[in-house]
């Protein structure tokens, strides 16, 4: 793996000893150069577990991905540099959704200064820094995130506001690579899978997050939380590049599909 192509791409040029503070600049940085984003699912192209695929993907090509993608290169970054670190299986909302969760989301466990850290920079970038594992909130603005436990799980919630919080489940065994290579492969393809119903580009810079889903873009930071509804293909082709540093112009050609689903989902709007 090409470590220098990799942090020309995040902008970083700071140091690289394997202690906390580097591991924050990188996730911080990571975050800032690569969005969440399902476009491939989008397009009907398919998303790969190999590593050398996520690294052209999201470095040679200036892309950026979901989970497996963004976690499993950030993940090899660390343990390049000296990290001791671990791929862990995760359940989106498995509280509410169930055991068929498990799977549906690959999170690292860093062990640095005799405890472990929960580092995740494919959740959408609402974790700004590594987390402790042990129960505890962080304001890291706009959002605060917390870990805690609960019926011999861990979890982690995101939460905006007083809304609900947005979470995970997980334990610290190793992760299940062949149930990953299943829930990868269904998450892209089951007519069922929220990622190939909806259009998400998620994009954390500082204190700013930005979420696209669908026609919405969302930015929440100091000022508070703005909405807007694209009106054209034109402008969702230029908010994915002016917003979130993503050149796809073959995205204008998923706007029909884009405007049914809004119409579906917010038949009032």
């Amino acid at each position: 793996m090409d470590l220098q192509a990799y942090f020309t791409r995040i902008g970083h040029d700071g140091a690289l000893a394997p202690d906390r503070a580097t591991l924050t600049a990188l996730m911080r940085a990571h975050l800032a150069a690569m969005p969440f984003e399902n476009l491939d699912v989008q397009l009907g192209r398919p998303v790969s577990l190999d590593p050398d695929a996520i690294f052209d993907k999201l470095v040679t090509r200036r892309r950026g991905g979901w989970c497996y993608e963004q976690n499993g290169l950030f993940g090899r970054v660390l343990a390049a540099l000296g990290y001791d670190v671990r791929r862990i299986s995760a359940g989106v909302m498995r509280h509410v959704i169930g055991e068929a969760s498990l799977g549906n989301h690959l999170a690292l466990l860093v062990t640095l200064e005799g405890r472990s850290w929960l580092v995740d920079v494919g959740f959408g970038g609402t974790q700004a820094g590594p987390l402790p594992l042990a129960p505890g909130e962080d304001a890291q603005a706009p959002y605060v995130v917390a870990v805690r436990e609960t019926e011999g799980w861990w979890r982690f919630e995101e939460r905006y506001g007083e809304g609900k919080p947005f979470s995970y489940d997980f334990t610290t065994a190793p992760a299940d690579e062949a149930l990953f290579a299943r829930r990868c492969a269904e998450l892209q393809a089951d007519p069922e899978s929220p990622f190939v119903q909806n259009l998400v580009v998620q994009q954390r810079r500082g204190d700013t997050h930005r979420t696209l889903r669908g026609r919405v873009l969302i930015t929440r930071g100091p000022a508070g939380e703005t909405r807007e509804l694209l009106q054209n293909a034109e402008a969702l082709i230029e908010r994915l590049d002016q917003r979130f540093g993503l050149t796809v112009p073959e995205a204008a050609g998923l706007w029909d599909a884009i405007c049914a689903r809004h119409a579906a989902l917010f038949p009032d709007d």
